[in-house]
């Protein structure tokens, strides 16, 4: 069946773009390719792919570009939604997602050839329910995770210093650096199955997936959420925490505090900020909560 193929450049991405083409072609790979002009464009397109009936959907992007085409899929009626995979090229500045099934970026070929014997998984999708500010019902879903507090600031800060300094790379160390000089807590109000967490909390993350090495034991499969909540903890511990998060062994931290449950709901999480799956959503007031539908998409994964 013929592809439908959106790829979200990174950078000046015509090489990339070329290289992936002439990849498909040598493969006979029967598709039609159309590219996004901003974030805002992956979900119009990704439903133009939809509803034009393509069956099968690669997306050529990072985490944020899967989470806006998981988001329109789920739009759509389940019968609607059964009969389309989705694939990813990995491509973003966080592909954390397709890592976890080891796609990997500079492995284009291999991908492609995994991607054409179409072996299908069902998979998770969390969902996060909120009022917005002007107080109307409002949810999105997420394939990998929730960052609550420190982490989603240090993806505001990310963004805001990429914009001034134009490198990815530059901008995380020094939203790194930044951090020092940041607020490090919370006062936090959260329920997770019968334990009430009402205290100062640095960061929580909440993860169907491998949560960016903060839910390294999450799989997206189980029809259950990981939690990591990291109380508040001295700045020297701070870079002990980053270490061992860099090394895939966040958990052995003693101020992370892993639950696995089905529902976290969260009373109140004053002045935090919200993201998901890389992408800001800003500070939700008033209580939200946080649930997991199992085996609700298409995915295609390696052989």
């Amino acid at each position: 069946m013929k592809w439908g193929i959106l790829y979200c450049p990174k950078g000046n991405g015509r090489k990339q773009r070329e290289r992936i083409q002439r990849v498909l072609d040598e493969r006979g790979v029967d598709y039609d390719f159309v590219q996004s002009e901003s974030s805002g464009s992956v979900e119009r397109l990704v439903t133009m792919l939809i509803h034009n009936g393509y069956k099968t959907i690669i997306i050529v992007g990072g985490d944020s570009a899967l989470n806006d085409a998981v988001n329109c899929l789920m739009q759509e009626e389940k019968l609607v939604r059964d009969e389309i995979a989705l694939g990813v090229i990995p491509n973003g500045v966080l592909n954390d997602f397709a890592r976890y099934w080891n796609f990997k970026e500079g492995s284009l070929e291999q991908t492609v050839d995994w991607l054409q014997k179409h072996r299908v998984r069902q998979i998770d999708l969390g969902c996060i329910r909120y009022r917005d500010k002007q107080g109307q019902q409002c949810h999105r879903y997420f394939l990998n995770c929730v960052n609550i507090g420190l982490i989603a600031d240090v993806m505001n800060l990310r963004r805001q210093t990429r914009s001034l300094l134009g490198s990815q790379q530059l901008a995380f160390v020094v939203s790194i650096f930044l951090m020092i000089f940041h607020r490090m807590d919370y006062k936090m109000h959260v329920r997770i199955n019968s334990d009430e967490v009402n205290r100062k909390v640095m960061t929580m993350c909440v993860g169907s997936g491998p949560g960016y090495g903060q839910t390294p034991s999450a799989v997206p499969y189980n029809g259950m959420l990981d939690v990591s909540m990291v109380y508040h903890t001295g700045i020297l511990q701070v870079f002990a925490g980053l270490w061992l998060l860099i090394t895939g062994r966040f958990l052995n931290h003693h101020a992370v505090h892993p639950y696995r449950t089905r529902e976290v709901r969260v009373e109140e999480a004053r002045h935090a900020r919200v993201g998901v799956d890389g992408r800001l959503l800003g500070v939700i007031e008033g209580p939200y909560r946080i649930t997991v539908s199992q085996e609700v998409i298409n995915f295609l994964i390696p052989d």
